[in-house]
């Protein structure tokens, strides 16, 4: 098999409690001081496919021969406002990109047939879950774009940051890192693997199979997927460590370190998609139960909480469904029926 280190990865979180478009800033500045060729970040499909075709390239090889592609990276902070709402076409043409197809054709009505070569985009955009949940189709979540999608979760921001300034330290760590993505700008060539490499590999790879990192149909496809990822990560850490092209059993461990930490997160990026109509409303009702812990939240407060969202039939329904999973219990107390989350349940949710 071939693996192309491309990578789509999509930094999610509610509105606001993040700062994603400002974990994206630097990220944007470096791509364009050693220039990248970045698409737009509000484009028509017609516009995105000249784009890319306008971004040919050639590279010389070792054997004298040139290598013809055409390279583009999407940098997005508003991913749903790049795809458009529900735009079957775009995010079929990005699945198809994403193997770096040698040859990609592009018919057009009334001017004849275009064909890329070299397929090679590169995809960092953000967006929230609510978002999510009205621009992509239910059907279009498990499988197709969203499979080949590394989804970064973040509930709330890390830390307060009231002086957002760069220390002399910073300054000049960064202008190492300038000069390193610039070295790895020029590789090229193919990656080769050591011995212990293939050995863990084979190891990981048989033991994942079995051992999914969670059960959420949701993510059949990324899971499916999974070990292509891996490998993808390993060749990116493999050149950010060195510029020998050899991927060892470190770069292997990394990426699988990597990428396991921010499978921890990852199913909260579909909360509230489901085939009811009430999803979204059950996915709150949830988190704000888990977020009370044992202390529980009274059912008074929390009718007066979700009053706009359900009213006593559905609520009654909710938490008749949510006590028959174990995730929540109706306990009597002196001062009314309160809700108690039960810690044990297998079924996580995010915590406020």
């Amino acid at each position: 098999l071939t693996f192309y280190p491309n990578m789509y990865v999509v930094l999610v979180a509610p509105s606001g409690k993040a700062r994603k478009g400002t974990a994206m800033g630097p990220a944007l500045k470096m791509l364009e001081e050693i220039n990248v060729k970045l698409a737009a970040e509000a484009i028509t499909r017609e516009a995105l496919i000249r784009t890319l075709a306008e971004s040919a390239d050639s590279t010389p090889c070792d054997d004298g021969t040139l290598d013809n592609h055409c390279s583009l990276t999407v940098w997005s902070p508003e991913l749903t406002v790049f795809l458009g709402h529900q735009n079957f076409q775009l995010m079929s043409d990005l699945t198809d990109w994403y193997d770096c197809r040698s040859s990609w054709t592009y018919r057009t009505k009334n001017q004849g047939t275009d064909i890329i070569k070299g397929v090679w985009v590169n995809l960092l955009g953000a967006t929230t879950p609510d978002l999510i949940r009205s621009a992509l189709p239910m059907d279009a979540i498990g499988g197709g774009l969203t499979s080949r999608m590394i989804f970064v979760y973040e509930p709330r921001r890390g830390k307060i940051v009231p002086t957002p300034f760069l220390s002399n330290e910073d300054k000049a760590l960064r202008v190492q890192l300038m000069n390193d993505l610039a070295d790895i700008r020029m590789m090229k060539g193919l990656f080769k693997v050591t011995k212990e490499f293939v050995e863990l590999w084979i190891d990981w790879y048989t033991a994942q199979e079995d051992n999914p990192p969670f059960k959420d149909n949701r993510f059949d496809g990324y899971i499916e997927r999974r070990p292509n990822h891996v490998m993808k990560l390993a060749m990116i850490c493999s050149a950010a460590r060195t510029d020998s092209m050899v991927i060892s059993d470190q770069d292997l461990n990394r990426a699988i370190m990597i990428l396991t930490e921010t499978e921890k997160k990852m199913p909260f990026t579909f909360s509230g998609m489901g085939r009811s109509n009430a999803s979204d409303v059950v996915a709150s009702i949830m988190s704000e139960i888990a977020s009370r812990g044992e202390a529980g939240i009274p059912l008074k407060e929390l009718m007066q909480l979700y009053y706009r969202d359900a009213d006593g039939v559905l609520m009654d329904k909710i938490l008749s469904q949510l006590t028959a999973m174990g995730f929540a219990t109706r306990a009597a107390r002196t001062d009314g029926i309160h809700i108690i989350h039960n810690a044990d349940c297998q079924l996580k949710v995010d915590q406020k």
